[in-house]
């Protein structure tokens, strides 16, 4: 069955202001994300809405690359998927570090739709290419068990 396509949300379904804080419940724990909406505020407003809508409850993380990433949010399971649109803004923020919650993309800049990686080690090659829109605040020890397969069970979003 296809995945469900999606349209880009017209309307600002966060607020830069607030602070977004996400569970993510997986087959091997639970990660706890901070979203940065005041540096990126299309792609945390994308996340958010695909969250909000269940899109990513179910899907498998199908990239697992040892010492750099794992990568998760493609309704097809094998790198290719998307929600059916493009979220634009893409900004330059530093992705070197662990931890960071940052869009995947092919080789247009402007191409991340759904699908997100969360780097495992320093990265510094990745600095200024991609859309770095959170962090993970608590459950990198999840992170570091995670490898391609294993599932994203929910994500819920708080806001403060």
């Amino acid at each position: 069955m296809p995945a469900k396509q999606y349209s880009q949300p017209e309307d600002m379904h966060i607020d830069p202001s607030q602070t977004y804080d996400v569970t993510m419940v997986t087959s091997k724990g639970t990660i706890k994300l901070r979203l940065f909406p005041d540096v990126a505020p299309q792609h945390v407003n994308s996340f958010v809405f695909l969250s909000r809508e269940g899109f990513y409850d179910g899907l498998t993380f199908h990239r697992y690359e040892p010492g750099f990433v794992i990568q998760g949010g493609d309704p097809v399971g094998n790198g290719t998927g998307g929600p059916g649109y493009n979220p634009f803004g893409r900004v330059q923020r530093a992705a070197a570090q662990p931890r960071m919650l940052a869009m995947a993309r092919s080789s247009n800049p402007n191409s991340g739709g759904s699908q997100f990686y969360i780097t495992l080690a320093n990265a510094n090659f990745l600095d200024r290419q991609y859309t770095v829109f959170g962090e993970v605040t608590d459950g990198m020890d999840v992170v570091q068990k995670i490898r391609k397969g294993d599932t994203i069970q929910s994500v819920t979003v708080e806001v403060s």
